[in-house]
């Protein structure tokens, strides 16, 4: 049991919750005996072995938190390229198919002033032919 001199003390706090947690020394009864340091911020203090130590997590925990967040934006980043090169080829597709000449439609469209010289000979021949 380390003695009373080599135990560091940690403050009373107001947790997340609001709820006050009386103070404590480190290393705790019970606790790691290596842990002699007071960690943590304004809302939860714990006692560690490293005076540097900003989380409650061993290091292999944050590890795998990187790697899974790697993992995330990796899959992210291919399916992003993936739907980049998809919509790139259908517009290449979509470009090089259009026709090159206008399409026939297969109607003459004539002049506004030729229509009306028509309509006469149009009545003509009915007129004519009964």
């Amino acid at each position: 049991m380390p003695s009373e001199t080599s135990r560091r003390p940690c403050s009373s706090y107001l947790n997340a919750d609001k709820v006050l947690v009386s103070g404590f020394s480190c290393p705790r009864t019970g606790g790691d005996a290596g842990a002699v340091y007071c960690c943590g911020f304004q809302d939860v203090k714990y006692c560690c072995d490293d005076p540097h130590s900003f989380f409650p997590y061993e290091h292999s925990y944050m590890w795998w938190l990187s790697v899974g967040a790697l993992v995330g934006l990796s899959i992210a980043a291919v399916v992003l390229f993936a739907f980049i090169i998809t919509v790139c080829v259908l517009c290449y597709l979509f470009i090089s198919t259009k026709p090159r000449s206008k399409l026939d439609t297969g109607l003459s469209l004539q002049m506004a002033g030729k229509t009306s010289f028509l309509l006469p000979q149009i009545l003509f021949f009915f007129l004519t032919s009964f």
